[in-house]
């Protein structure tokens, strides 16, 4: 456990600077010192775009701008893919994608979710990777934060925003300064560290080494590793160069390059809290949120730690029988460093890992799960609070019935259209996921698992749950290449990612256009300790009466009959 807090502890001193830093970077509407630095770089990005970066968009025009360039970079991804064969930045002649693995990963990757149906080095050429595969990790993780950044200046600011005109800010200012000021100098700075530590940083073409028996050449994959694992992590992007992602010595070859992974997994997720405090002035209410999410985080974290230090059920009889869980784990890093990043990995919808799940111990799985269910523990980039918010939301509704009030957030009246559309985002989660793995355990040939008992249905949960999630990280043992698996994934990644984003900014632009009512003591207190328990026990209630059967059925029934 003294691991796990030294990384807890290290995580928060960084986060704190970067926070206060990004409240500052990425407030359009107070001048800051950062302005004159990456101003002029922006401002001829902006005229080549043709984007007149004074004009404030509505809400409405606001999220049609983020489905129109989303569909356009998964058209571009799409053909790229599929392609690739017969494009540059290929020297080991790595044939184009079929059309659904294609359209999969360019979804996945559009998505924020990384979620990986095929074998990185094996199935990727360099132009795939770097122009596709990086650009999308980069603009896809900063339109969750944009998105954060519109709902904070409509929804949260106290004080109304001075040169909005009557908007919620432009999406294509937003996703140039966060990517400017945010994502390329901490990437660049973790891209460098991960390079002295040993991760290759290469076009050159894969490496053949002879073995010392004298046998066969073996081939070893290389490539500009180091930048795309720096953006992999800090995006709560997740997919790696490898196939198996961190757990391969190339990606992650020493102790100190999994501490400086491990910690970019929550980095951005956290310094977000602390930046929207700042732009908005609600701090008090950015501390309660913040202390949900820790306690959920600790909760899950010690949980999944303590399951992999048990033994190994299948080892029983055998010399290592009391040992911790080491079975698909590096033993560089052993059980509590795999557990503790295989936690944060799903509590930020990254995915990305050191250690492979599907060897979780059941109580380990089970944690991973809770973890995506839930899904703002921290959160993915931006869409992590927006999720909260949403809870938020519903959390005020119910409070406002029970102190006998019109239902109201910030004093503004939550109506029929408003709690529609809320109950539509957060029901769509068990409705998708328990549906799709519903109909394909139904069908056995159309799983591909490799395991037709309770760890199979576990298996089957998990690939939908990472989709919905937009996390990413699998349970390996689904022969999930097949249009099956692509094409269903592509749904639960689709409406995943969109529609509790965006929900939560038109709720924003709704509640917006409406009077306030004067604050009085009968109002509901939304920074109050006691509405950050309700809305607290708001995400433990969804979440358990929506997925507590499918956790029987699965990891649960499997901890029992494994139990001696």
């Amino acid at each position: 456990m003294n691991a796990m807090m030294l990384c807890y502890a290290l995580l928060i001193g960084l986060a704190l600077p970067l926070g206060l830093y990004m409240g500052r970077a990425l407030d359009s509407d107070r001048p800051s010192p950062l302005d004159r630095l990456f101003g002029p770089v922006e401002s001829v990005l902006m005229r080549l775009a043709g984007v007149d970066r004074r004009a404030s968009m509505s809400w409405s025009a606001y999220l049609l701008a983020v489905l129109k360039l989303h569909l356009l970079l998964v058209a571009l991804a799409w053909l790229v893919f599929m392609g690739q064969g017969v494009l540059p930045l290929n020297p080991d002649g790595i044939p184009g994608m079929n059309w659904d693995t294609a359209l999969h990963t360019a979804v996945s990757f559009a998505t924020n979710t990384n979620q990986q149906h095929y074998s990185g080095q094996a199935q990727l050429s360099y132009l795939s990777q770097t122009l596709a595969i990086v650009t999308l990790q980069f603009l896809t993780p900063a339109t969750g934060l944009a998105v954060l950044l519109a709902i904070t200046r409509t929804l949260l600011r106290r004080q109304p925003a001075t040169n909005a005109g009557g908007g919620v800010g432009n999406y294509y200012v937003d996703l140039t300064r966060i990517v400017m000021r945010v994502l390329l100098p901490l990437s660049l700075i973790v891209a460098l560290l991960l390079v002295w530590q040993g991760v290759p940083a290469t076009y050159q073409g894969a490496e053949r080494v002879m073995m010392l028996d004298g046998g066969a050449a073996q081939v070893i994959p290389r490539g500009p590793v180091a930048p795309m694992v720096a953006i992999k992590q800090l995006g709560t992007n997740g997919g790696g160069w490898y196939g198996p992602n961190s757990t391969v010595p190339l990606e992650n070859p020493t102790g100190l390059s999994n501490l400086i992974e491990t910690i970019a997994l929550m980095l951005i997720p956290v310094a977000s809290l602390i930046a929207v405090g700042v732009i908005s002035g609600r701090r008090r209410l950015m501390m309660g949120i913040g202390s949900v999410m820790i306690v959920f985080s600790l909760i899950t974290t010690s949980l999944i730690v303590a399951s992999e230090r048990l033994p190994n059920a299948a080892l029983a009889g055998l010399v290592v029988e009391g040992s911790p869980n080491l079975e698909g784990k590096e033993l560089r890093f052993g059980s509590d460093l795999s557990a503790l990043w295989g936690s944060w990995t799903t509590q930020t919808s990254n995915g990305s890992v050191n250690a492979m799940h599907d060897s979780f111990n059941p109580l380990g799985g089970l944690g991973l799960l809770m973890d995506m269910f839930v899904n703002v523990t921290f959160g993915g980039i931006g869409v992590g609070l927006i999720g909260y918010l949403l809870y938020l939301m519903l959390a005020a509704f119910i409070g406002s019935l029970m102190i006998g009030r019109a239902p109201e957030l910030f004093g503004k009246p939550l109506e029929t259209r408003e709690m529609r559309w809320i109950s539509l985002a957060i029901l769509a989660q068990p409705l998708i996921i328990l549906g799709l793995s519903a109909i394909t355990v139904t069908f056995p040939g159309l799983t591909g698992n490799s395991n037709p008992g309770f760890h199979g249905l576990s298996q089957v949960l998990y690939e939908f749950t990472s989709a919905f999630a937009n996390n990413g990280s699998g349970f390996e043992g689904l022969g999930d290449a097949t249009p099956w698996w692509n094409l269903t994934c592509v749904v639960a990644l689709a409406v995943g990612r969109f529609l509790p984003m965006l929900v939560p900014l038109a709720v924003a632009g709704w509640l917006a256009g409406k009077r306030t009512a004067p604050q009085g003591r009968g109002s509901l207190a939304v920074e109050s300790g006691a509405f950050v328990g309700l809305t607290a026990g708001v995400i433990v209630i969804v979440n358990l009466l929506g997925f507590l059967p499918a956790l029987v059925l699965g990891p649960i029934a499997e901890q029992l009959v494994l139990a001696p």
